[in-house]
């Protein structure tokens, strides 16, 4: 077997440290940094969207409650 000179040695340095950091950023099977980021996402998407819905409701409550107030008024 042959020694590895300082490049070889530099190299598999590097692709250590950089598993280790995909390790990190995608985890080892039970979801990593990236899962809990797109989780939030999510978590952050269903809130805007009951938002979203809750306004759209709310504005039509308001032109039904305009339209009778105006129906009242016209007699």
């Amino acid at each position: 077997m042959r020694m590895m000179n300082e490049f070889e040695a530099q190299v598999l340095s590097d692709l250590s440290v950089l598993k280790t950091q995909m390790a990190g950023l995608m985890g080892d099977g039970n979801g990593g940094r990236l899962a809990d980021l797109e989780r939030r996402m999510e978590l952050h998407e269903q809130r805007w969207q009951r938002a979203k819905g809750f306004l759209a409701a709310a504005s039509v409550l308001f032109a039904v409650i305009e339209v009778a107030v105006e129906a009242m008024f016209r007699r």
